[in-house]
């Protein structure tokens, strides 16, 4: 949960560089990055939720006040990527749903995530994983299989984790 928590902080920083013109990467350098990552297991629930929630909130707030302007203005990934703030809700998407299903409390699982996201998020990892084929198997299957999370798909060569 740190991690997304973490995530919606970072990708504020592109939501303010988006709203301002103001250059604020996501994260100040790697080492950030996995700070905020690893203070999660210091935290007590209470606090954890608090930062989980409010971290959110912050995120969408922000969001929500970006003008069709700004929306279109570019920002820069913490991989590099230049793309138009259009982009970050997907972005948040991608991060919460992948990980909600790496809870592992068997609330959500790729199978339950919409068809429309697994197509775009399957699109998405096989065109960075340079993959020009995929193994035949359910939708929700492939996904966690690209993402490399446990997966029924029997044969499918062993990929690292995605995200």
């Amino acid at each position: 949960m740190a991690h997304v928590a973490a995530n919606a902080d970072a990708l504020g920083n592109l939501v303010h560089w988006a709203a301002t013109g103001e250059e604020r990467p996501m994260y100040a350098s790697a080492d950030e990055r996995a700070a905020g990552i690893a203070k999660g297991p210091a935290l007590s629930a209470g606090e954890l939720r608090s930062w989980l929630t409010g971290s959110a909130h912050r995120l969408a707030a922000g969001l929500d006040g970006l003008t069709d302007e700004q929306w279109h203005r570019e920002v820069v990934t913490a991989q590099g990527r230049t793309v138009p703030a259009t982009e970050l809700p997907w972005m948040r998407a991608r991060e919460v749903c992948v990980h909600a299903v790496d809870l592992g409390t068997g609330v959500v699982t790729f199978a339950d995530l919409p068809k429309g996201f697994l197509f775009a998020l399957t699109a998405e990892i096989s065109a960075k994983r340079g993959l020009t084929g995929l193994p035949d198997g359910p939708l929700p299957e492939v996904a966690a299989w690209l993402a490399g999370r446990p997966h029924s798909l029997a044969g499918a060569p062993e990929l690292g984790p995605w995200l």
